[in-house]
């Protein structure tokens, strides 16, 4: 099987689509950087505050706020630190389902022009964030030798030994 044709009936809840950052709806737009920078996440999904998680831990995806976001909107504009993160958003995002295959995730977010997509089930519940890193650490798991392996240039050679 090639990597196309894997990529085709891969299925993204296949992926690594964990470690999102989450912030509720009205949050602060600096606790929601806060929260981004705790978690080490360039991307913080904005949930309904008005829906409490149940059991299975529902809650609706209203918004994605992302680096860029920060770049755009925020950055020159310390004033904004304290409204909330609804104003600067990008509100009611484009989602996938979990048995999207990786090969469509990945078309959609080129065609797009996106670095992020939510990943939600058809109950609304939020499963993950398709990145494009999830597909890299899909493909070193996959194939490790030829991905951790393969220098940046393979028509490069050092002029002189490692160590010499």
């Amino acid at each position: 099987m090639n990597l196309q044709t894997e990529l085709k009936t891969e299925h993204v809840n296949h992926l690594d689509v964990s470690g999102v950052s989450l912030v509720p709806s009205g949050t602060s737009i600096r606790d929601t950087l806060a929260q981004m920078r705790a978690d080490r996440k360039v991307v913080c999904l904005v949930l309904d505050s008005d829906r409490q998680p149940d059991d299975e831990g529902e809650t609706r995806l209203v918004g994605i706020f992302t680096e860029r976001d920060v770049m755009r909107k925020v950055i020159d504009a310390e004033e904004i630190l304290d409204r909330p993160v609804d104003e600067v958003m990008t509100p009611n995002p484009i989602t996938i389902g979990p048995d999207t295959p990786a090969a469509d995730a990945l078309r959609l977010m080129d065609e797009n022009h996106f670095r992020n997509l939510p990943i939600i089930d058809r109950d609304g519940r939020l499963l993950g964030n398709m990145t494009h890193q999830a597909i890299i650490q899909y493909l070193a798991d996959r194939y490790p030798v030829e991905v951790l392996n393969r220098p940046i240039d393979p028509e490069r050679f050092p002029s002189k030994a490692e160590g010499g």
